[in-house]
């Protein structure tokens, strides 16, 4: 009853938070780096945040989750506040950067660091390299969240998706609060978008998803590869798509329009079809952690996959 209770609640906060956002018109505006055409009012991310904060509470309350993890998951509500402002006032990208590394390492103090790197053939146990290492991928995993959402229900579907995998592969009712949190959003954010999540959603679910990582991986090495694998159709975009502009000699701080789901779109698919396709791949990265046991094979056949994927989009619309 209370998964439904959250969602109700996420959707409810949706349609109140964009009809404030209307009335006062803070709103997404058309620009070189959109794959929308109209201002849209944006801050929906309030509502995700508030409702999984909340949800947390219950479950802390209740003891249905481990206190390490309830407070390295309650830390993100210092970013959500942050980028909230950020959405209203573009804060300067050092105030940005120094509250993701603020929050990377709360995080990491309340997981007890990240203790082992399972890196297949050797484990790597010097604490200070693993959490240098946790330190910059809760970071990377901020940030590639944010670049990821940029056309209706991708960042919404996507962390749907992981948060029932996660029930799925590991249980915990804070997955479920997380995908109830999402859904009653998403509902207002499906094609055509009537509000989007800004900053304040999309930082604040990829800390949560850095979170997850290291957490389950603090409890069994190998679950590091499984989430790896179950968000692998983010990071990797997110990633290559750096490296490919970093070798153009790209400014990397201009905006573009050049990751995967934004070619689609210039090459004619609609925001729904990028979705349900995003949404197929995921499907099939599930099932590849599900079918095989070997988190090798398992990795590398992902990244088949992921490769084969590129190329295809390449074809569709140049690099």
């Amino acid at each position: 009853m209370i998964y439904f209770f959250l969602l109700f609640l996420s959707f409810t906060l949706t349609y109140i938070i964009r009809k404030y956002a209307i009335k006062n018109a803070l709103v997404a505006e058309v620009n070189e780096r959109s794959s929308h055409t109209t201002p849209t009012p944006h801050g929906g991310g309030i509502a995700i945040a508030v409702t999984w904060f909340l949800g947390l509470i219950f479950l802390k309350f209740q003891g249905s989750i481990e206190t390490s993890l309830f407070e390295a998951l309650m830390v993100g509500l210092i970013i959500s506040v942050v980028s909230y402002l950020d959405d209203l006032y573009e804060l300067p990208p050092k105030i940005r950067l120094a509250t993701q590394a603020f929050v990377a390492l709360f995080g990491l103090y309340f997981l007890g660091g990240f203790k082992e790197f399972d890196l297949f053939f050797f484990t790597i146990n010097n604490q200070l390299l693993t959490n240098i290492f946790a330190f910059f991928m809760v970071i990377w995993f901020i940030n590639l969240y944010n670049f990821l959402d940029g056309i209706d229900g991708y960042a919404g579907s996507e962390a749907l998706f992981l948060a029932l995998s996660g029930y799925i592969l590991f249980g915990g009712a804070h997955f479920l609060v997380l995908a109830a949190a999402v859904a009653g959003f998403l509902l207002w954010n499906w094609h055509k978008a009537k509000i989007f999540m800004g900053d304040v959603g999309s930082t604040l679910l990829g800390y949560n998803i850095a979170i997850f990582t290291i957490y389950y991986a603090n409890v069994d090495a190998q679950s590091f590869w499984i989430w790896i694998i179950l968000f692998e159709l983010f990071w990797f975009d997110a990633t290559l798509t750096l490296l490919r502009r970093m070798k153009n000699g790209e400014k990397l701080s201009q905006a573009h329009k050049k990751h995967v789901y934004q070619r689609l779109t210039q090459a004619g698919w609609s925001h729904d079809k990028v979705v349900m396709f995003g949404m197929g791949v995921n499907i099939i990265l599930l099932a590849i952690i599900i079918f095989i046991s070997s988190s090798l094979a398992a990795f590398l056949l992902s990244l088949g996959l992921l490769y084969v994927i590129i190329k295809f989009v390449d074809k569709k619309k140049a690099f």
